[in-house]
Parts: structure tokens; C-alpha cells; sequence
């Protein structure tokens, strides 16, 4: 059995997608459970995440990609897309599911709520941006590894125009931006890039422990 590092040297970012090999709809149920699970700040998810398979849809979508065959190719659009309006409804909206979800009277977690809010109300608009894009990123590396460890190949993607994604999918009314996408699916034969070794920086040269 591969081990998770095996898998993670098996990955790469895909180049050229066989467009006649779909994702089953077992292991799709299976990625978008790990999505659900990653971590983010305080649990709260500030963010959707929007899976793309309309032909029409994705065709536009890559025009707005510079024309990168990804878009249209792979098995599904995995796009991240950060909250615009974190505030106090999405923590309210947080607090009552660990309500439910634990059985904890709503009033007991009155002061985690306050710690959030707190937080939240102090950032400036385009700081509060910056941080829900960041929870994006943390969802798409879980995505990542959940996909290498079921042989199924994804690529990240920041070449993209996020204001033509969030117009085409009317993002802007939902108070949501396109911070981050992935295509996932299965690589082509002819993908040359498969073959090319991957090149990381040595534990040396990365880590520094103190």
C-alpha cells in the first residue's frame, strides 16, 4: 500500500487532461468530504466551494483562463470562493451549528462567539478579504492530498481573471470572489510533465529549527 508521502511524489500539477475519464462518483463524495473536513480559523469556513461540470459553464470559465485546456478537460472545476461579508451572521450561523452538533446550549458559547466577533469587527474590509481568501488556500492543499491519495490527478490554479469568474457566475451578488481554483480529473498519455522529476528544496534548505 503507497504511503502519503508516496503519494504526495506521485502528484503533480497536470497539464493536459484525458477528457474521456470521469471521476466515480464515489471517490468525488470522497474529496468533497476532506474539503469539508480541513481545517480553518476558529472552524468557520468563511467560504464556498463551487464544483463546476456544465460544458457551457466551464467553456466560458476558460476563456476567463486564458484559454487553459484544464478548465474544460479535467473531470470537475473545484472553485474556492472566500466570503465577502464575514461578520456576525456567519458566526451566529457557527455558533448554533456546534449548538446542534455537540449539544451545548447556545448561551454557553456566548463568549467564544463575543472572542470572533471581536476579531472580525476590527479587521478593515480589504484585511477581512485578505483572511477569508487565506481559509481557501487551506481547503484547496486538504483537496490536494485527498486526491493524491486516491490516484486522482488535481491541479492547483491562480491563472485566472477572478473578477470574469465571479461576473460569470454571479459571485457578486452572493458577496462571494473566486480567491483560488482546482481541476481535478485524470492526466493524458501525451502529458509530458508527468514524466519530469520533481524538483522541491532540500530539508536543509527549507526548515530551520530553533
Amino acid at each position: 500500500m503507497s504511503t502519503l508521502l508516496d503519494n504526495l511524489n506521485w502528484r503533480y500539477a497536470t497539464k493536459k487532461f484525458d477528457a474521456t475519464k470521469k471521476i466515480s462518483s464515489e471517490d468525488l463524495n470522497t474529496l468533497k468530504e476532506a474539503v469539508r473536513l480541513a481545517a480553518s480559523s476558529y472552524g468557520l469556513q468563511p467560504y464556498k466551494v463551487v464544483i463546476v461540470e456544465n460544458p457551457e459553464i466551464r467553456e466560458q470559465l476558460k476563456a476567463a483562463a486564458y484559454g487553459q485546456t484544464q478548465i474544460t478537460d479535467s473531470s470537475q472545476l473545484f472553485i474556492f470562493a472566500n466570503d465577502l461579508n464575514a461578520g456576525a451572521e456567519s458566526v451566529d450561523a457557527y455558533i448554533k451549528n456546534i449548538s446542534e452538533t455537540r449539544g451545548v446550549p447556545a448561551e454557553a458559547l456566548g463568549g467564544f462567539a463575543d472572542m470572533m466577533n471581536g476579531v472580525i469587527s476590527n479587521l478593515s474590509q480589504d484585511a477581512k478579504n485578505i483572511w477569508t481568501a487565506k481559509q481557501t488556500y487551506i481547503a484547496l492543499g486538504t483537496l490536494l492530498a485527498a486526491a493524491a491519495e486516491l490516484k486522482i490527478d488535481a491541479t492547483p490554479m491562480e491563472g485566472f481573471n477572478p473578477a470574469a469568474f465571479n461576473e460569470i457566475l454571479g459571485f457578486d451578488k452572493l458577496g462571494l470572489n473566486a480567491s483560488v481554483i482546482a481541476t481535478v480529473g485524470y492526466r493524458h498519455t501525451e502529458d509530458d510533465t508527468q514524466h519530469y522529476k520533481k524538483v522541491r528544496k532540500s530539508h536543509e534548505e527549507l526548515f530551520i529549527t530553533i
